[in-house]
């Protein structure tokens, strides 16, 4: 792979976007997204590729293979950024992508599958154009407003979709030969180890509720200490329980609290009720379920002490885990150790395009180390050397599930 050439296209396409202080706003369907989706396909089309927008507005490079007969390999991610993040999130595995098919047109090969190059749409907004693809981007969706003030219809729309058409999007099961996806890690762990490569086991799932602690809200100067209900102290009994219960238990799982609002929230009043959240991730959910149900013990427990009721209400904003393939994973470690890059299986804790994606077939996941764990930031960053290591080990991958599958 050509480091310089793929650090160089990170720069460029950090430039559509960039502000008078250097950094970047590339939200989805803002201006700025509409000048990265443009250099991209410029790039898409420099490659060779035969390039199309769906009706989600995914930008979708295909390269014919040998084969036709056989699915495709796809691979890629997205572009679009949380207002005023990084210039590596999404865009690391998506110029990799393109960066893969140049590096293939260079060399002369021709893979056996079909090609693939995906760039998801509103990645950032709620894995819009990759839950389309697997057929879930339900109609009540298409109204979330992103911070640009264009709901998804909108901006689908004015990305060159087609939001009536969006059923037409959905790939079956079996389509795809694999999928990869190539990302920074977003946390610290290869940085701080020393490691080059993470192997991704899966990506965790996540629940969300809604949590209301009732008590009863009276006088601060008049109502003694043994006599009150107050929601704020057992909502901060809570918080201590959840941190507490999720690590007793083994594994990698992770709860946390973090929103909260008491009310009426005056100085001089005992707060009567609080509005909080509460948020578990994991691998497993039987990990999940389990972790919940020890918390909500803890939250009765509470209750008692407190004088106070709690009460928890799901959110349908979750998603449920997804495992990568586990001979993606080998083909990926194997890959690492010939190009003589240190690995470790790790899972992600951040979801990605690839989550909907092992939906419809199987997919495999390849870190690279992100500098100090710093992501959604103007100060996230992954070093060159990094970026192509990650690169290579795509490249290589894809060349063995092509040989292989």
């Amino acid at each position: 792979m050509d480091q310089d050439r793929l650090e160089d296209t990170i720069y460029m396409l950090a430039k559509r976007g960039m502000m008078e202080n250097g950094e970047t706003n590339r939200v989805a369907f803002s201006d700025a997204d509409l000048q990265g989706r443009a250099y991209i396909i410029s790039l898409m089309q420099v490659s060779g590729l035969e390039v199309s927008v769906d009706y989600a507005g995914n930008i979708i490079g295909k390269r014919k293979g040998n084969n036709p007969d056989l699915p495709p390999i796809g691979f890629g991610s997205h572009i679009d950024m949380v207002p005023n993040g990084g210039n590596y999130d999404g865009c690391v595995g998506s110029l990799a992508a393109i960066e893969v098919v140049r590096t293939l047109n260079e060399a002369g090969i021709q893979t056996e599958h079909p090609l693939e190059v995906f760039i998801f749409s509103n990645e950032e907004g709620g894995v819009m154009g990759s839950r389309a693809l697997v057929g879930d981007l339900k109609e009540e969706a298409l109204g979330v407003v992103n911070s640009t003030g264009y709901t998804m219809r909108e901006g689908i729309n004015r990305l060159g979709g087609n939001a009536d058409l969006i059923a037409e999007v959905e790939r079956p099961e079996g389509s795809l030969a694999a999928f990869l996806e190539l990302h920074i890690e977003q946390g610290g762990i290869l940085h701080r180890e020393g490691i080059d490569i993470g192997v991704v086991e899966g990506i965790v799932g996540i629940k969300w509720w809604d949590v209301k602690v009732s008590g009863f809200a009276n006088h601060a100067g008049t109502t003694p200490m043994d006599m009150r209900q107050d929601a704020l102290l057992a909502s901060a009994q809570f918080i201590l329980a959840v941190n507490e219960e999720t690590l007793k238990m083994d594994g990698k799982q992770v709860g946390t609290v973090g929103r909260i609002q008491a009310l009426p929230g005056a100085p001089n009043v005992i707060p009567g009720e609080v509005q909080m959240s509460l948020e578990i991730r994991d691998l497993s959910v039987e990990n999940m379920e389990e972790l919940f149900k020890s918390i909500e013990e803890r939250a009765t427990s509470i209750s008692r002490e407190t004088g106070t009721t709690f009460s928890f209400t799901p959110i349908d904003a979750t998603s449920a885990p997804a495992l990568t393939d586990p001979g993606i994973r080998q083909i990926i470690a194997t890959a690492s150790e010939e190009l003589g890059l240190s690995t470790k299986n790790m899972q992600s804790g951040a979801g990605h395009d690839a989550q909907d994606m092992a939906r419809i077939t199987p997919v495999g996941m390849i870190f690279v180390p992100s500098v100090n764990g710093i992501s959604h930031s103007p100060k996230e960053y992954t070093s060159p050397e990094d970026m192509a290591n990650g690169a290579n080990v795509l490249l290589r991958t894809l060349l063995k599930i092509d040989a292989s599958w």
